[in-house]
């Protein structure tokens, strides 16, 4: 009978081509071939060469900045969880290449009954014992159409993916630190600047009073004095308090209690390096999102194989060999070999749709899979060419910026020469103190955004 079985089995398993499992084709990218930010000429950057990964202290060289990566790596909470799930589906994976092995186990067993003497047929009370030692292979599935093959490609797909998502994680980390590092430097600029400003206007809304009180000045111009007085005081905690919470956020990234130095200025040199641009290409499919989905992919392809070798019979072999007596001391004795061979088809006649069901639903995972994994490609295409568009554009703003500052801070000493010489009047100058004043807070906010960018297209652009 078993060799009737195994021959069934054989021949079912070359009518059936022996395998189930389904290859893989990585589907076509839905974006364009170019940033619309950058001439395929000069996509490449001036070495017109696709950038490399480099070591991410290539890119921070502040060693400031630099410590508080470091530091986030090692102790940030949500990377450590990334990790442990990353070991979790390492175990999965590993549980399901070992379904491809046969289990051997080792059994030593002693079994004893006693058969009342109506019962046993002989009319005399019974007691029977036995030892068994044995190895045995219980129900291991000869693998003929890939069943188990596809479910284990598929925990190894969902491990990558697993592992992908927490090196995405890890960039976005990094990334993360630099822009709270850069605005909590901007917040303290602008607290300094603040505090300099309620300075001044403290002065001038002492000068103002004492020259009304000798009749060189109206209420008019005490009253507008202390209410641009009172509103940098208001701005100044406000300013206090957003650098207080920039602070906390950038602790809670890096796991610790990290000490901002003093009189750091985001327009320093050496807070970031520049980052290159390669073809969409070539930077797209090394993401590590992009990877994290195609694994998905690839696990949701594998477990259709599986799902379609459900239809198909399956061979289990349970086999046993070893020693058995009816008393300890004669379980190795000549002539106590036992063995025992059991192999098992089972057909699948009518399940209530389970099977159908099962196949219908990794096509339509599948299906779910291809629409995940194309809509990754076009939301990091998205992505980096809006950093790309914003990196040009917040170069040219700063530079708008600037000068326009620069043009406020010469207007704001003329109107004060001319209010000393008494050809202007205190609220023309209070008016341009307050422009003075905005300028400023705008070119540490533009300085701060740019360099956020840069570190987002960091990220954006994998260079792990």
């Amino acid at each position: 009978m078993s060799k009737r079985l195994l021959s069934m089995a054989s021949a079912m398993a070359v009518a059936a081509g022996c395998s189930m499992t389904l290859d893989y084709e990585r589907p076509a990218a839905p974006v364009p071939e170019a940033w619309p930010a950058l001439q395929p000429a000069t996509a490449l950057g001036d070495s017109g060469r696709a950038p490399t990964a480099r070591d991410w202290r290539e890119y921070f060289p502040d060693p400031r900045l630099q410590a508080l990566i470091a530091a986030a790596l090692e102790h940030n909470r949500d990377l450590a969880l990334a990790l442990a799930r990353v070991e979790e589906a390492r175990a999965q994976a590993g549980i399901a290449r070992a379904e491809r092995l046969p289990q051997v186990d080792l059994g030593a067993q002693r079994a004893a009954s006693l058969t009342p003497a109506d019962l046993s047929g002989t009319n005399r009370q019974l007691n029977a014992q036995r030892y068994d030692v044995n190895l045995g292979v219980s129900a291991f599935e000869l693998d003929f159409w890939g069943r188990v093959k596809s479910l284990d490609a598929a925990a190894q797909a969902s491990f990558l993916a697993s592992d992908y998502a927490r090196q995405s994680f890890r960039l976005a980390l990094i990334a993360d630190v630099a822009s709270a590092y850069f605005s909590a430097i901007e917040l303290q600029e602008r607290v300094a600047l603040a505090a300099a400003t309620l300075a001044s206007r403290g002065e001038s809304h002492r000068l103002i009073t004492a020259r009304r009180d000798v009749g060189l000045a109206g209420d008019l111009d005490v009253l507008a004095a202390d209410a641009a007085l009172q509103t940098t005081r208001a701005e100044l905690a406000n300013l206090t308090r957003q650098s207080a919470a920039a602070e906390n956020a950038l602790r809670l990234l890096v796991g610790g209690s990290p000490t901002l130095p003093a009189g750091m200025l985001l327009e320093q040199q050496g807070l970031l390096a520049e980052i290159p641009v390669g073809l969409p290409s070539e930077v797209l499919l090394t993401r590590p999102d992009v990877l994290a989905a195609e694994q998905r992919l690839q696990a949701a392809n594998a477990n259709i194989g599986a799902a379609r070798a459900s239809f198909l019979p399956r061979i289990l072999l349970t086999a046993v060999l070893g020693t058995a007596s009816r008393s300890l001391s004669g379980l190795f004795d000549t002539g106590s070999g036992a063995w025992s061979f059991s192999p098992v088809l089972r057909y699948p006649l009518f399940d209530g749709g389970r099977s159908a069901g099962s196949s219908d639903l990794a096509e339509a995972r599948k299906s779910v899979a291809v629409a995940d994994y194309e809509k990754t490609l076009q939301q990091a295409f998205r992505e980096i060419a809006d950093l790309l568009a914003a990196r040009e554009h917040y170069a040219e703003q700063l530079a708008a910026q600037t000068a326009a500052t620069k043009a406020q801070g010469e207007r704001q000493r003329m109107v004060e020469a001319r209010h000393q010489a008494g050809l202007s009047s205190y609220l023309e100058l209070l008016d341009a103190q307050r422009d003075y004043f905005a300028a400023q807070q705008s070119a540490l906010a533009i300085r701060r955004l740019q360099l956020a960018n840069t570190a987002s297209l960091y990220k954006a652009l994998a260079l792990y």
